[in-house]
Parts: structure tokens; C-alpha cells; sequence
């Protein structure tokens, strides 16, 4: 594995509010890139300004990683505001193709993002996590990804455990910790560029692509004890919730 590149991509995207809950836009790309041997790290992010208004979900967890709950909001890609969401609201038609309208000059820059970190990263592999539709958006972008081997690693992880686990669950089993300009977690610790570690804020998709690039090589490099971690991590949540249905008795 001696100085092999690999690209870790996470996305941020939602529905118009108002609009068709199956057509998404993207609010926020970051493709991480990871050195192994040097253990340089690579980050690159976009950010969507289009005055437009979409729907976040935010998975709310407890200490081990389970979602206890779901938060909606409308967020709006320019000014960063949130407010409450109304599952009632309903944008007209003519208000809807505005709405488009506004998404349209986006198309190209997303294009020409990845196009450009692409070419200047060399790397044949690209890990998402439960990715399919990532890789959709990008390619309705005009991204093409037949040159790269796709690595689902949520899909190949269930394959092995037969259990399906969230990228917040696998970032308790790793340990994840960003401190500063360090990435931390059980047996792994990297230096991050001042300019990078600006851009890992919780929530962003610059720190999920972090959360991602420490749980996949926390799994690959040190295989076993991340198995037995898991498990471990397992068995506290089957006595929680044991321990919740108790107390509804």
C-alpha cells in the first residue's frame, strides 16, 4: 500500500421545500484524499450559495450512535439560516420552476469541481458510504465515475457483520475525535493541514468525509479489533434497549 492514493466523497443534499420530495439538490461536496505511507490528507469542499430553501434531515443519537430521533429543518444554501419545517407547505408551480431556475447555474460548478480535483488527485478508488445516491447526483451533474471503483463501504461492512450499520455508529466504534489539527481514533492519529481542519466542522460533509476516511482505514488496518469493537458496540445496544423496554413495563 506504499504511497497508494485513495478518494473519500460525502455529500450534503435535500429536497426543495415545498417541492418533490424525490428531486434533490446538493448543498455541499467534499472529496477527501488520503495518502497511505505519507499519511498526508487532501481535502477539497464546495459549497451550494443558491438562494433556495431545502430540507436537512439530522439524525439525532445517543453516547452509542443510535438514532433516538430524526430533526427536519428548511435550510436555506445562501444565508445558512434554518427554521422550522411545515410538512403542510407546498410551493406553487410557477414558485417551483423559480425554484429550479435558481438551482440551474449550479450544474456546472459541481461538474467542474470534480472534474478538476479528479485530474489532480491520482486515485482509482473513491469510498462512499451508502453512496448510491451521491453518485447519482454527481453524475446528473455531468460527473462521469466509469474510470473508478466505487467502494460502498456501509454495503461492504454489512456484508461482513450482516448487520446495517450508520456512519455514526462505526465513528463510536472507531474512537472517532478530531482535535484541532488532529484526527484521532483507537489505534490511528493524523496530521491535518491548518486549511483543512478549518473545514471540518460537525455536520459538514467535509467531517463526515473525515469520520469516513478514519473508520475505513481503522477497518482495513486494523481489521480485528475493529470487528470485535463493533460487536462490543453491539452488545451495549441490545442491553439499552432491554434495559428501555424494562422500564416501560
Amino acid at each position: 500500500m506504499n504511497n497508494k492514493t485513495i478518494a473519500f466523497l460525502e455529500l450534503k443534499y435535500g429536497n426543495i421545500y415545498g417541492g418533490y420530495p424525490n428531486f434533490y439538490a446538493i448543498s455541499e461536496i467534499a472529496l477527501l484524499v488520503f495518502e497511505y505511507g505519507s499519511n498526508k490528507i487532501f481535502l477539497e469542499s464546495w459549497i451550494n450559495n443558491a438562494n433556495v430553501d431545502i430540507v436537512t434531515v439530522t439524525s439525532k443519537t445517543n453516547e452509542l450512535g443510535h438514532t433516538v430521533g430524526r430533526v427536519k429543518e428548511v435550510f436555506n444554501m445562501k444565508t445558512g439560516r434554518r427554521r422550522p419545517y411545515d410538512e403542510e407547505f407546498k410551493l406553487s408551480e410557477e414558485d417551483l420552476q423559480e425554484e429550479f431556475r435558481k438551482l440551474r447555474p449550479s450544474k456546472m460548478p459541481i461538474k467542474n469541481f470534480l472534474i478538476k480535483n479528479f485530474r489532480k488527485y491520482r486515485f482509482m478508488d473513491i469510498v462512499v458510504f451508502d453512496g448510491r445516491r451521491d453518485v447519482f447526483l454527481c453524475e446528473r451533474s455531468g460527473a462521469n465515475f466509469g474510470h473508478y471503483n466505487i467502494i460502498d463501504l456501509q454495503k461492504d461492512f454489512n456484508k461482513e457483520t450482516d448487520y446495517l450499520f450508520s456512519l455514526n455508529k462505526l465513528a463510536v466504534v472507531a474512537n472517532f475525535e478530531l482535535d484541532r489539527s488532529y484526527l484521532r481514533t483507537n489505534n490511528l492519529e493524523y496530521w491535518l493541514h491548518p486549511i483543512a481542519a478549518r473545514q471540518i466542522v460537525p455536520k459538514s460533509a467535509a467531517y463526515d468525509a473525515a469520520r469516513l476516511m478514519m473508520v475505513f482505514n481503522e477497518w482495513h488496518l486494523h481489521h480485528d479489533d475493529f470487528l470485535i469493537k463493533a460487536q462490543l458496540l453491539l452488545n451495549r445496544i441490545q442491553v439499552t434497549k432491554a434495559a428501555d423496554s424494562g422500564d416501560d413495563d
